[in-house]
Formats: C-alpha cells, sequence, structure tokens
C-alpha cells in the first residue's frame, strides 16, 4: 500500500534530486515500484486526502438461485435444520456443499427474541431455598449447606464434610434453630437425598423420598423441588453460591473445619446479611427481623428422630481419622487354659 508516509518520503527525496534507484534503496522497495508509484500519479495525490476502498462485488455462488426459497422456508419454520433445507433445495436443483448453505442459514435464521427473566417474589416466611457448594481445601472437600429465605435474602451456611441426608437435615435445624423459626416450604435442586425421581417433565409426578417427607411434616413445611433444568427458579440461592465464593472464600487462608465455619459465621453476621442487596433494596438482617421473622412457623418442640438412618446420627460428622482401638494383651496360657489345656 502506497501510504501517506511513504508519499512524503518519496516526494522528499525527488526533491533532493536522488535517483530512483537511490529512492527504492530508502525505501525498502523495488524500483520498478517507485516507477510504477510516478507513472500511475500517487505523488500527485492530496497527501491528507482519505483513501476509500469499494467494497467487493459479491461472488456469484450456486446457492444464489435457491436463497429465496431458504428465507422463505426459514421465515414460516425458523427452526428447520440446515440438514432438512438441504434436502429441499436439493430437490429443487442445487448442486453446491451442504457447508456453504450452513453459512448462509446460519447468517438468515431469525433469532426470537430472547425470554423474559422472571423475578419470582414470594412473601414473608413462605420459602426458603436450599442447596450445597463444593470448595476444595488443603485437607480436604468441603460442603458449604445454604439456607436463603426468600422474602428477606437472609443466609444461613456452614460447611460439612458431606452432603448426604445426615448432613441436610442437622444443617436445616440449625438453621431452623439460627431463624427462630420455619418456613412454609423449602425449594430444593435436584439433589438426590430429597428426590428420588422427577417426570414432571413427561406429565407425570414428582417423587421425594420418604424419610425427607417425615422430616419435613415433624418441622411443618413443605418440600419443594425445581423441575430438572430450570435452576433459575432457585435464583436467589444460586446467586449467594458465586457471592459465597468471590466474598468469603476467594482470597481467605483457613487452618481447620472450626477456623472455617468461624470465619463464615463472622462474614454472615458483618458482611452478607448486613449489606444493601441489589434487589430488594434492603439490608436481610433488617428486612428479616422487621417483616419476615414474625411470620416464621414455630420451631418444632424436639429435634427430628430418625428410626431408618444410623442411630444418633446428630453426634456430629464421622471424624475423618479413624479412631485407635485398644487390645489388650494377655499371656499365652490364659488362651490356653481357656482352651482347656496348659501352653
Amino acid at each position: 500500500m502506497f501510504g501517506r508516509e511513504r508519499r512524503v518520503l518519496l516526494k522528499d527525496y525527488l526533491d533532493q534530486g536522488l535517483s530512483k534507484t537511490a529512492i527504492a534503496e530508502r525505501l525498502g522497495i523495488g524500483r520498478r515500484t517507485v516507477y510504477h508509484w510516478l507513472a500511475t500519479g500517487q505523488l500527485e495525490r492530496e497527501l491528507d486526502a482519505e483513501v476509500r476502498y469499494r467494497p467487493r462485488p459479491p461472488v456469484p455462488t450456486k446457492l444464489d438461485p435457491y436463497k429465496p426459497l431458504i428465507e422463505t422456508r426459514l421465515a414460516e419454520f425458523p427452526e428447520l435444520t440446515a440438514t432438512r433445507l438441504f434436502d429441499e433445495v436439493r430437490a429443487a436443483g442445487y448442486r453446491g456443499s451442504l457447508t456453504q448453505l450452513k453459512l448462509f442459514v446460519r447468517r438468515v435464521r431469525p433469532q426470537p427474541p430472547p425470554e423474559p427473566v422472571r423475578r419470582f417474589e414470594t412473601p414473608p416466611g413462605k420459602q426458603a431455598q436450599v442447596d450445597f457448594a463444593r470448595f476444595r481445601l488443603p485437607w480436604g472437600v468441603r460442603y458449604a449447606l445454604l439456607v436463603v429465605l426468600g422474602y428477606s435474602r437472609l443466609l444461613w451456611l456452614r460447611f460439612y464434610p458431606r452432603q448426604d441426608m445426615p448432613t441436610l437435615f442437622t444443617g436445616l435445624e440449625a438453621a431452623f434453630s439460627a431463624f427462630g423459626g420455619v418456613p412454609a416450604e423449602l425449594l430444593f435442586d435436584q439433589m438426590r437425598a430429597v428426590v428420588v425421581r422427577d417426570l414432571r417433565l413427561d406429565g407425570r409426578s414428582l417423587t421425594t423420598n420418604a424419610e425427607c417427607r417425615r422430616f419435613a411434616a415433624h418441622w411443618g413445611f413443605q418440600i419443594r423441588a425445581c423441575r430438572p433444568y430450570r435452576a433459575k427458579t432457585k435464583g436467589k440461592v444460586e446467586r449467594p453460591i458465586r457471592y459465597l465464593r468471590q466474598s468469603f472464600f476467594y482470597g481467605r487462608s483457613f487452618v481447620s473445619d472450626a477456623d472455617l465455619n468461624a470465619q463464615a459465621e463472622r462474614w454472615l453476621a458483618s458482611v452478607a446479611n448486613q449489606r444493601l442487596h441489589q434487589t430488594t433494596h434492603a439490608r436481610p438482617q433488617e428486612r428479616f427481623e422487621r417483616e419476615e421473622q414474625p411470620l416464621l412457623q414455630p420451631l418444632a418442640p424436639r429435634p427430628y428422630q430418625s428410626l431408618i438412618l444410623a442411630a444418633d446420627f446428630r453426634r456430629g460428622p464421622t471424624p475423618l481419622v479413624a479412631t485407635p482401638v485398644e487390645v489388650e494383651q494377655r499371656p499365652l496360657t490364659v488362651y490356653a487354659e481357656l482352651a482347656g489345656g496348659r501352653a
């Protein structure tokens, strides 16, 4: 390209009386190029004139005669696949490639307007949303159980070594105790501790775990489950998981499970539940105390006692290191006497 800078240099070198060969050497181009520039009047152009390039004329393709047919079909049936359209235009005489047709379909296919995200709000005391989040620590994987009250956005969480049913029950009872009451319903994702089978997409029913139903009846809440592939309905707890990772977990150091949960408890009290929430424009703790806590259902008079799960599961998580067993050692004569003889 004969740019403005080279034009200036060429004119300057010519004014200095340099030969075409010397000019070509200084510009780092061939001598014939210098002659071409001079012969085509490049030097006489205005130095500040804007260079304009004409668009290349479209190259005719084998698909051109069939483009109106494709556009008409897509206007009526926007979801027609490129393979289906390829069969149709081949029947009409098209002899080009499928790739060429795919590129054209990708460019002209009508795009449906984005589905609006409908924010689903619940009245005070109506609903809490529940989920687990996985975190990796130097001493192993831990699972944060999060419970978010739908109206106030008050957040409760605690870290556990597992995400099984005993952990879920123990954590929920701790959350109810912290709230001072129980929401009317709990919304879960498709977690195995709650959902046995969900055939609602096929027009059939949702089957929940019987032990979970007994737990819910004991505490007086209804079980709700998100439909498969519709986790947006549980956004009130999905967004706090991201917030937990960014605001609390990222960049902090922990030395043990006790330290992890102690720091999480301080973060909840001083940061998460005291921030001005972007949706409600209120602080979760204040909104909870003022409007939601009075409408929670009363706590059950005693913890849930399971007849199915391992006995006394609320003793806490199983130690990560097995407790050593002491074995009493005795002389061999004792065992011989028990066997009816002597050593």
